[in-house]
């Protein structure tokens, strides 16, 4: 199973599809409402700290690659942490991605992993993903966004790409932006921040490096993405001044046919990429074929960051 993002998502101005499913999205916002009052009488009762790396822009916001930076970093200061994630059969990636770094956790349930985690002695639960579960009540909340994409036309689903309300931001203790800073962002900054004076919102940059660059060098590259934003992996390719030649979206978590592969390997005379996430979503057969970008987080202002997630643990 897999989601394709609509193109009217992310334009500025409001197309015609989005005026057409506004009513959905009152629906949504309505059914968003109603989880949240049910989830005030089934609240996680917690022992141990919980950080919770969540959006509002569905996909594509770098929480996986947050929250085992954050994993690295709890390490490092003697704590025991492990992962949460919700589980969903058409979504093997990103667990994998997770249980390759550290212990994880997941069930239909997040509470039920929560309890499973703590019950065996980790300290600090991350979870990945989670901000609209509203049954769970976490000691820090970083909502990510991305810079090229950041609430796109700032609506709800289906309308929109959004999960909840710009309002949401309330609940977090921090923003992480994915990518450069941008007269955008800058702007986007500045508005979250006259919108909510009373509350101390603290933002924070990261970006992807390519550990494994050298190998793609001087290579004529065909790459395919089945990610939230396949564009902004393209978009890092070329960034990193590497020879893309090809590309080749799928929606995000996308489980690769024979015949997908066949589409993207017709063309022998390129080097075939696509993400680490992707990659654990390809046979073995087809691995021999195709090789994975490799990258690391890094957050700008990193200190200042872990400091905020020593205080609030």
């Amino acid at each position: 199973m897999g989601f394709k993002k609509p193109k009217f998502w992310d334009t500025e101005k409001l197309s015609l599809w989005s005026l057409l499913l506004l009513p959905f999205s009152v629906i949504f916002l309505l059914m968003t409402w109603l989880r949240r009052i049910s989830s005030n009488f089934q609240t996680h009762q917690k022992n141990k700290p919980i950080i919770c790396v969540g959006n509002i822009y569905i996909g594509g916001t770098g929480k996986t690659p947050l929250a085992i930076e954050i994993f690295k970093f709890l390490k490092s200061v003697g704590k025991n942490p492990s992962f949460i994630k919700k589980y969903y059969s058409f979504i093997i990636d990103e667990i994998r991605m997770l249980k390759e770094i550290g212990e994880t956790f997941d069930a239909r349930n997040r509470k039920v992993a929560i309890n499973l985690s703590e019950n065996k002695g980790y300290d600090v639960a991350i979870l990945d993903d989670g901000f609209q579960d509203f049954s769970i009540k976490p000691n820090f909340s970083i909502l990510c966004f991305n810079s090229k994409q950041l609430v796109g036309n700032g609506l709800l689903i289906p309308a929109g790409p959004l999960r909840e309300t710009l309002k949401s931001i309330l609940r977090a203790d921090c923003i992480m932006i994915n990518g450069e800073k941008t007269p955008e962002t800058i702007k986007f900054e500045q508005k979250i921040k006259e919108k909510f004076k009373n509350k101390k919102i603290n933002f924070f940059y990261s970006k992807y490096k390519i550990k494994n660059i050298e190998k793609f060098r001087d290579k004529e590259i065909a790459a395919f993405a089945g990610i939230g934003n396949p564009s902004n992996f393209f978009n890092l390719l070329k960034e990193n001044n590497l020879n893309l030649k090809k590309t080749f979206s799928f929606p995000d978590h996308h489980n690769y046919s024979q015949q997908d592969f066949n589409k993207i390997t017709e063309d022998d005379n390129f080097m075939i990429v696509t993400t680490k996430k992707d990659y654990y979503r390809i046979n073995e057969d087809q691995k021999k074929n195709c090789d994975f970008i490799d990258v690391n987080l890094e957050i700008e202002n990193k200190e200042n960051f872990e400091d905020l997630i020593k205080r609030n643990l």
